[in-house]
């Protein structure tokens, strides 16, 4: 029987957190028989952070003109590359802030120079609100972006920019940014296009939990729809150097993180894949995450700038993602961007 959204909004409020627990490892288990937990090993590459959002939970961005603000020039972009095949990775996750001026012709530039330098390398790029972006600065629609970004060599999107799913908190958090809809429209779109995506949550920002059950309602509905996101990846707000940290009265806790994430792989029950996150609540917490639906343990991160800079300062090397997941009792496997497992090792 298919969890409720009351039901799911009982389950965060409930106590039971063993209960929990054991209800969303049972999933994992009749999803991902075989005690396997995957990783990958790839980079995210942040190719400029100037932005005209102004996010207010955001300590990365720097507003047009400041003398902190970057667009990476290539050569840099194949230095990181380069950096992180040397360590066995298969892909890049590449973003930036929204930048005011750069148009189509840098992007298209930007993947066809990196296919070609590198033709097997998977490009997982741009969120939801860069494509708007573009969109709106070219007056071009979603459709045609996500098109023509594809002919240069993009490979996926990324889930970034969600947030909340819910308008009233976006409002609040980050008033410029793009609507619920908005987001959702550009995943659906790009799902239209055969191309495949992840869906994110960043919760712990003063948001109710029926706000975040509305999140996990419409990330479920799309996918039904669409069958196009290969995972569901949630973590918490880091408040530090933001201007929302001082506002948000309660930051998550590790209790808040294991239910949210138990919820999260109870209730999508169409998404393969749920990630459990050690940047944000540490390695510890993360391999309890393992017993709390988590069947992926992410990537080793080479290179991770926006949470930095909001203050988490948690790094992870192959080695060490290999012995949490061997230590948690499971057997790790590398994987690539799209979670296929070719890679035993």
């Amino acid at each position: 029987m298919r969890f409720s959204s009351a039901q799911a909004f009982a389950m965060l409020e409930s106590d039971d957190l063993i209960g929990l627990g054991m209800e969303a490892d049972a999933v994992r288990r009749r999803l991902h028989p075989g005690n396997v937990i995957t990783y990958q090993i790839d980079r995210n590459i942040n190719y400029t952070n100037f932005c005209t959002e102004y996010c207010s939970f955001c300590a990365f961005y720097r507003p047009a003109g400041s003398p902190e603000g970057y667009v990476q020039p290539l050569e840099s972009i194949f230095q990181k590359i380069d950096e992180t095949l040397a360590l066995g990775g298969t892909g890049i996750l590449m973003q930036g802030g929204l930048h005011p001026s750069l148009k189509m012709d840098y992007y298209v530039n930007l993947l066809t120079r990196i296919r070609e330098r590198y033709p097997t390398l998977h490009l997982h790029c741009f969120s939801a609100p860069e494509i708007l972006n573009i969109a709106d600065l070219c007056g071009m629609t979603v459709r045609d972006v996500i098109a023509r970004l594809m002919g240069a060599g993009l490979d996926s999107i990324p889930g970034a920019g969600a947030e909340i799913l819910d308008d009233e908190v976006r409002h609040r958090i980050a008033r410029l940014k793009c609507s619920t809809e908005e987001w959702i429209s550009v995943h659906r779109t790009a799902h239209e296009l055969g191309l495949r995506t992840t869906a994110t949550m960043m919760f712990g920002v003063g948001e109710t939990l029926q706000q975040r059950v509305n999140h996990l309602e419409r990330i479920r509905q799309l996918q039904e729809e669409t069958g196009g996101f290969t995972a569901f990846i949630p973590w918490f707000f880091q408040r530090g150097n933001t201007s929302l940290g001082r506002f948000v009265k309660e930051e998550a806790t590790a209790v808040d993180y294991l239910k949210t994430l138990a919820v999260s792989r109870i209730y999508l029950d169409n998404i393969l894949n749920v990630q459990a996150s050690w940047l944000t609540p540490g390695h510890k917490i993360c391999q309890v995450a393992l017993r709390f639906g988590g069947n992926d343990m992410g990537s080793i991160l080479i290179e991770e700038n926006v949470v930095n800079a909001a203050g988490c300062k948690n790094t992870s090397s192959e080695e060490d993602l290999r012995r949490l997941i061997s230590d948690a009792g499971f057997r790790p496997i590398k994987r690539d961007t799209l979670y296929r497992t070719y890679f035993l090792n």
